[in-house]
């Protein structure tokens, strides 16, 4: 891949996208509305499932918000309403 072709926020550019879905789905095969629906969609969910497991867990490692399991065996997280003025404070700042 050229130089220029590299996206300069970090983020992989659509084209490494495309390659890394069909590299794990070689099999895969689909119009141009499917590729940006799904392939790509698909795509994205998984690296921010991973940024959003990331900051559940520093999250939780604050005490800013509780997990627990449920009976579905499930992870559930929920605000500490004992940080509730902590965390208004926090978005504040932000």
């Amino acid at each position: 891949m050229e130089k220029h072709d590299k996206c300069t926020t970090g983020k992989p550019p659509i084209m490494q996208e495309i390659l890394a879905y069909l590299s794990e789905h070689p099999d895969a095969e689909d119009t141009l509305e499917g590729v940006a629906e799904w392939w790509l969609l698909k795509q994205k969910v998984r690296h921010k499932s991973r940024e959003v497991k990331e900051s559940l867990t520093k999250l939780v490692a604050k005490g800013l918000i509780l997990e627990h399991k449920g009976k579905d065996s499930h992870t559930y997280y929920r605000i500490n309403r004992s940080k509730y003025e902590e965390i208004k404070a926090i978005q504040q700042k932000t």
